[in-house]
């Protein structure tokens, strides 16, 4: 039954979701955290980390990474895991590929058209708003811990800054981030 629950959750998300990755995020979490509790907001955060560090497309990674985690937390076996994760992965894809296809022919006929115009520019504007609510909603005692003179709040709050100047003032490459703040994280964490 979860696995039938599971494909047409992401088939959902895979079709109402413009932008990208990072749009699709804010939608994964209401799903699978929220509105099903497959997992735990942490367990949401850990796989969006993992997700963002392994190559490929962000949504992809997330959806597969999801679709295992809800099968397993559900009591089914590994194997059955790697069924979910697939299924979740084929379902966040499918739609948009059809939809991209017939866009794509329709756009071709219809490149110039005003119309056409404003429906992107309204696009954009919802992308930018979908990728501002999954940074919303990564704002957790979770990721950040708890506010205070706290080590774990101190470090999230300077790291978040610091990737925050490198990546928008110096246009630094995001893999160089990445590894920086892993490493700034071990040296914190095992000390």
């Amino acid at each position: 039954m979860i696995l039938i629950k599971l494909f047409f959750t992401f088939l959902k998300i895979g079709i109402f979701t413009f932008g990208g990755g990072y749009s699709m995020v804010a939608l994964i979490q209401n799903e699978v955290v929220m509105k099903n509790g497959w997992m735990t907001a942490r367990e949401f955060t850990d796989i969006l980390a993992v997700s963002q560090m392994t190559p490929g497309p962000l949504g992809i990674n997330t959806a597969t990474y999801a679709g295992y985690t809800a099968v397993v937390n559900s009591g089914l076996p590994g194997w059955m895991g790697v069924v979910g994760s697939l299924l979740a992965s084929l379902a966040v894809i499918v739609l948009p590929v059809v939809a991209m296809l017939l866009v794509l022919r329709f756009l071709s006929h219809h490149r110039d058209n005003p119309v056409v115009d404003a429906i992107f520019r309204v696009l954009r504007l919802t992308v930018v708003g979908l990728i501002a609510a999954a940074a919303l909603l990564l704002l957790t005692t979770d990721s950040f811990g708890i506010p205070g003179l706290n080590r774990q709040f101190v470090v999230s709050i300077l790291l978040f800054a610091g990737v925050f100047c490198f990546s928008y003032f110096k246009r630094t490459n995001p893999i160089y981030l990445i590894l920086a703040s892993g490493l700034v994280g071990l040296v914190v964490y095992s000390v």
